[in-house]
């Protein structure tokens, strides 16, 4: 059987890797303790579930759900927005809800790059920025993030020849996997270069909500001219515990959205109109578990900061996502540390270059795990340092 020639050029997804290597050691019997995926070990706040439960018995929920979503689900959306950020957004125009934040990253590539085109990634980023972009046909240049820059961009770095084949450039604030935050000046001077270079700007904006230390992060749908060519893509799954129900949304540029909705149409039909209910109940209902959730992270980044510390590793508290973008030992490579800590200590962490060559150098701890484990976690890491 022949595959697609597409198909050749996808790598192995990083996180299906990572789960093929936790269930290969704990064949082996390890006991695994795995801060390698970020998925929070807190569950859906219960007005949320409870939201969902009553949605389901309905029968009309059990027909197909309105392509474009619920008309209520994308007025909860704008009005967030507009209570978060100060950003005014048309429910109907600028609001595509998604199934997941992933599904609709994915599928960007497919409306606004043809075969040759380029996207501009960030490096390390979120692989799915260049997957999607390859099997759209395109191709993804990397805009180098590193420590020197505050894993900022540089649009000015980024060759002439680049910029006029492309169509799509990216950002992530708070980053993943480096956990950098920016302020709306990035924003702001990223906007300006799109509309310059007729790009469209898609930020994603999955861990906004994620922050430490007084720091607030912004839209980059407050930037001046945002509305001309920036989205941003949204999701429930950090903010809400929420990563298992696959519901999120794209907002901004009413250009874009509604070629992402065209799009749509033509791939999924909807989501379940009970799990959108529950994403109403999220945006809507009680927010108190949001700080219960982000000063249970913080201390776990601390207690994380701390004991790396005291093993000579310096990292600088982040001040938002749920990682830890952490420098290696000195004659180890990614690959090669990881490698060590799963080995000797049954610990999972994430290879920097699984995110872009530029992430060589590094692994990322994610901090949504029990308490516990963490704990026993950084007991074992101290013994691989000895």
């Amino acid at each position: 059987m022949r595959t697609a020639a597409r198909i050749d050029k996808l790598p192995p997804y990083l996180f299906a890797e990572i789960d093929r290597k936790v269930a290969k050691a704990r064949a082996r019997g390890g006991d695994i303790i795995s801060f390698g995926v970020g998925d929070p070990d807190l569950p859906s706040p219960p007005h949320v579930v409870e939201a969902l439960a009553r949605a389901a018995r309905d029968p009309s929920t059990h027909r197909y759900p309105s392509y474009t979503g619920m008309p209520e689900f994308r007025a909860a959306i704008a009005g967030w927005y507009e209570r978060r950020f100060g950003v005014a957004l048309d429910a109907g125009e600028q609001v595509q809800p998604l199934v997941g934040s992933k599904e609709g990253i994915f599928h960007l590539p497919v409306a606004f790059v043809d075969p040759g085109d380029v996207a501009l990634v960030p490096d390390p980023g979120y692989p799915v920025y260049e997957t999607g972009t390859i099997l759209a046909g395109g191709e993804a240049v990397a805009m180098p993030l590193t420590a020197d820059n505050g894993f900022m961009p540089d649009f000015a770095a980024i060759p002439g020849a680049v910029v006029e084949r492309a169509r799509v450039l990216w950002l992530n604030y708070p980053s993943n996997p480096t956990a950098a935050t920016a302020g709306l000046e990035l924003f702001q001077e990223a906007v300006d270069f799109c509309l310059a270079n007729d790009l469209l700007l898609a930020h994603d904006a999955a861990y906004t909500e994620i922050t430490y230390d007084g720091y607030v992060a912004p839209s980059v749908l407050q930037a001046h001219g945002a509305d001309e060519c920036a989205i941003e893509f949204h999701s429930l799954s950090k903010t809400f515990n929420m990563t298992g129900w696959r519901i999120g949304w794209v907002c901004g540029a009413p250009q874009a959205i509604e070629a992402i909705k065209r799009l749509k149409t033509n791939i999924d039909s909807g989501i379940f109109d009970a799990v959108q209910a529950a994403g109403i109940a999220a945006i809507e209902g009680p927010q108190d578990h949001l700080h219960a959730t982000v000063e249970r992270y913080r201390r776990r980044r601390d207690l994380l900061c701390e004991a790396l510390e005291t093993m000579g590793v310096k990292v600088e508290p982040p001040r938002g996502s749920i990682y830890l973008w952490v420098p290696v030992p000195d004659g180890h490579s990614s690959e090669t540390f990881t490698s060590l800590l799963l080995d000797e200590a049954d610990l999972v962490v994430a290879p920097g270059t699984g995110y872009g060559p530029s992430g060589e150098g590094f692994v990322r701890f994610s901090v949504t795990l029990a308490d516990d484990r963490l704990e026993e976690g950084v007991e074992r890491l101290r013994k691989v340092f000895g």
